[in-house]
């Protein structure tokens, strides 16, 4: 059968109501958490006929998820075989689990994934994520790249003399990586006379950190890569409690939406679809999940999406870059910003190479908004004409020394850098 990727946009949706109509039904089966919320909310599986009905169940929060995590679980827990956690960005991290079917389904999902980027089985892929530290998206990759058959490197997070000395030995035509660390890479190699421009690397599958703007060009982290490096850059976008990743294919028009393992919607405050282009927090049912199957699950991630044939081919929907946490919103002046807003300004800057963002509250209970960088930066007043110039305000500058820096940005047992502080 066709991929259904490729079909009409109205098979496509019934096609998907099918599998959302069969989750919601495990999911009222087997989900304690659900259960009661049925019952609280006198809710009943068979009046919930269609997608107008679905979207009048209850939203869930990370919140739900953190204070009531084992009401979550669906199976046995003999049956329990991957115990993850998630990142941990705005709270504690939450505990999650996989069974069999879960873990065959990640490695569907992957599989997707990576085939959509245009990984092939005779391609070669350098791993530079942690597949350890109850990180799910490591023990993904890995097994969708198994899955589809590719030649797999594990180098593993850091260590930029072993990703280099592994190119050298294996010739991988892709690396995993997180953009930022591309530029350690980078900068590694000029230090130590390697040829890195005339590597075995063609491209990369970029996570954690936004590369493209909202036009999907790429913003200046992206730039400033790719002007050192001539590889071609894909965006993606995951988490932990939607077990689904969303990748650009080579025409990079927006990250595609996998229909067949995952329900999307972008809704604005008051729970309402958006439009097309407008941005709305994105809100998700993961589809063949079993072991802690999630509805209506509120992300907090602030988004836009699109709609209509891609060049590629599919006419599924397509999710554009993360603007921001909704809870991560500031008001500087009366301007609405999100972090991403100030880190793309100090990317383009080009000239501080560590810095940290913090927001607080005042007196008032008006947002502070400040940025921490090196104290051996010297134009302060240059940097504050900069942001005026990009977003018709400016934040507070603050030198403190780089090792102060490096602390914040990674604080102790987390996974990845955390460049926005939010002590509101």
């Amino acid at each position: 059968m066709k991929d259904l990727h490729f079909q009409n946009i109205e098979i496509i949706k019934a096609k998907q109501w099918d599998l959302l109509k069969s989750q919601l039904e495990y999911t009222a089966q087997k989900s304690p958490y659900y259960q009661k919320l049925f019952k609280e909310e006198s809710l009943q599986v068979k009046d919930i006929n269609s997608i107008e009905d679905f979207r009048k169940l209850p939203i869930t929060s990370k919140e739900d998820l953190q204070h009531h995590n084992s009401e979550f679980i669906c199976v046995p827990e003999d049956d329990i075989i991957d115990f993850v956690t998630t990142s941990g960005t705005l709270g504690s991290p939450v505990n999650f689990a996989l069974n069999e079917a879960d873990l065959e389904r990640l490695a569907e999902n992957e599989f997707q994934s990576f085939s959509i980027a245009g990984i092939k089985k005779e391609d070669k892929v350098q791993i530079t994520t942690t597949l350890d530290r109850r990180f799910m998206a490591g023990m993904a990759y890995f097994l969708g790249l198994r899955k589809l058959g590719a030649g797999i490197i594990r180098t593993g997070s850091g260590l930029p003399q072993l990703q280099w000395e592994s190119i050298e030995r294996f010739k991988p035509d892709y690396l995993v990586a997180v953009p930022s660390f591309l530029l350690k890479m980078i900068q590694y190699a000029r230090e130590n006379n390697i040829d890195y421009t005339n590597s075995s690397i063609e491209a990369a599958i970029c996570i954690g950190e936004p590369l493209r703007n909202q036009q999907f060009e790429l913003n200046a982290l992206g730039k400033k890569i790719t002007e050192l490096w001539d590889i071609e850059l894909f965006s993606t976008y995951a988490s932990t409690e939607m077990s689904t990743a969303f990748t650009e294919c080579p025409y990079h028009a927006g990250n595609h939406i996998l229909s067949k393992l995952i329900y999307t919607e972008i809704l604005d405050e008051d729970r309402k679809q958006v439009k097309p282009g407008e941005i709305g927090e994105l809100v998700v049912s993961p589809l063949g999940t079993r072991t802690m199957p999630l509805l209506r699950f509120a992300t907090g991630d602030m988004l836009a999406y699109y709609e209509g044939k891609c060049k590629c081919g599919r006419n599924t929907p397509r999710l554009g870059p993360v603007v921001g946490r909704k809870q991560q919103k500031m008001k500087l002046k009366g301007t609405s910003l999100y972090p991403q807003h100030i880190i793309e300004v100090m990317n383009s800057y080009g000239k501080i190479k560590s810095f940290v963002i913090e927001a607080k509250r005042d007196d008032l209970e008006n947002d502070l908004v400040s940025v921490k960088v090196t104290e051996s930066f010297n134009d302060i007043s240059g940097l504050k004409d900069y942001f005026k110039s990009q977003l018709h305000v400016t934040p507070e500058i603050e030198r403190i020394k780089e090792q102060e820096i490096e602390k914040l940005k990674f604080p102790k047992g987390s996974r990845k850098p955390q460049v926005f502080r939010d002590l509101r």
